[in-house]
């Protein structure tokens, strides 16, 4: 079930909004000090590709730089690409069949404003289950 979710979450919307976070990772890497954001764009992309059976846990060993980077990333970007996955997961939810993407764009709302310091595990990962 989990597979024909991603492929149908693919063609509606993943692959724009992959797209989307690639073209920032690679704006983001073109600075040497905006590197982190470019990789943590990677991972959200990959994340938005196929979010079905991937979840997103805090890392422990997320430090002060994490929190300070996460502040930065939360004003210039974040809460732009919040916003456009909760009014993008409304709609989803508007019809029955949409309803799980409307749940996957949900969940890519926490990572898109606060990316620094999460990490994205398969759901069958005993990290991915009651952490977060």
């Amino acid at each position: 079930m989990r597979t024909l979710l991603n492929i149908i979450w693919l063609v509606l919307s993943g692959f724009w909004l992959a797209l989307g976070y690639a073209f920032a990772g690679i704006i983001c890497c073109i600075l040497i000090i905006t590197i982190p954001f470019g990789i943590a764009s990677f991972r959200i992309a990959a994340f938005a590709l196929w979010p079905f059976g991937q979840t997103v846990v805090r890392r422990g060993d997320a430090g002060l730089a994490a929190g300070l980077g996460n502040v930065v990333w939360l004003i210039v970007a974040g809460w732009w690409l919040a916003l456009g996955h909760l009014v993008t997961g409304i709609a989803l939810c508007v019809t029955i069949i949409g309803i799980p993407f409307g749940i996957a764009n949900f969940k890519l709302i926490p990572v898109s404003l606060l990316p620094l310091g999460r990490e994205i595990v398969s759901t069958s990962d005993p990290r991915g289950f009651g952490v977060g």
